[in-house]
């Protein structure tokens, strides 16, 4: 009987996993930089508008590196990261059990792009403390199918996985769902309880880095029943 290699095993798994993973990534980048093209592009054309004739309105695209970027749309700001690592959901996750997965279990493996809507003057005044809301996640895999888990009223769509192949013309609806979700979602006056007390530090300190915490919904929860 051959004596087997005790490293066989381990080198196989390194192997076909490390190859899956960075077809995934690879998959998930290029997409992310589609999105960033799709970013550009729609705000050229929506600031193109006759009827958009307020330089204050107007969107306004930034490339903030190779995994982030950022929308401005007038008083909000669309902030899209893409995450460097892969990941696979949990067991009792609802993907576990689809056809889809059971017949192909390394199609549970996803890159992970994340949209969160922040204030434009949390930026604009480095207020670090302000807080912004994840608003969908988008999961690709190495089949470049994806699906995408957000708000119940953000109308994204997509929430199968192996449904939808990730390309140019799904990105820019998930593009126009997040900007129509942020101009939807609108600042509300913070619970009296949760701002009643303030130092004078605070009081003092000028604008641009005051402590007084700001977000749309700040004191309320998200809940979690809200994701599809």
């Amino acid at each position: 009987m051959a004596k087997t290699d005790p490293n066989q095993q381990i080198t196989e798994t390194l192997i076909g996993k490390a190859n899956l993973k960075q077809n995934i990534y690879d998959n998930t980048h290029s997409a992310f930089e589609m999105l960033k093209d799709i970013l550009k592009e729609i705000s050229e054309d929506i600031n193109s508008s006759q009827d958009l004739d307020d330089e204050r309105i107007k969107l306004s695209f930034s490339d903030t590196g190779e995994f982030s970027a950022q929308l401005k749309v007038a008083g909000d700001m669309l902030v899209f990261n893409m995450h460097s690592n892969i990941f696979q959901f949990d067991r009792s996750h609802e993907i576990w059990k689809t056809k889809y997965i059971q017949e192909n279990s390394s199609a549970g493996f996803s890159g992970m792009i994340s949209i969160y809507n922040f204030l434009s003057d949390s930026f604009k005044y480095k207020r670090m403390e302000d807080v912004g809301y994840l608003i969908a996640r988008v999961f690709i895999n190495h089949d470049n199918h994806f699906f995408v888990q957000g708000k119940n009223q953000s109308g994204f769509g997509f929430s199968t996985l192996g449904e939808n192949t990730i390309d140019r013309t799904n990105l820019e609806g998930i593009v126009r769902a997040a900007i129509q979700y942020c101009l939807d979602f609108d600042l509300l006056v913070p619970p009296y309880d949760n701002v009643k007390l303030a130092t004078v530090g605070q009081i003092n300190q000028s604008i641009t880095d005051a402590k007084l915490k700001t977000g749309k919904r700040l004191g309320f929860q998200f809940n979690s029943d809200d994701i599809d």
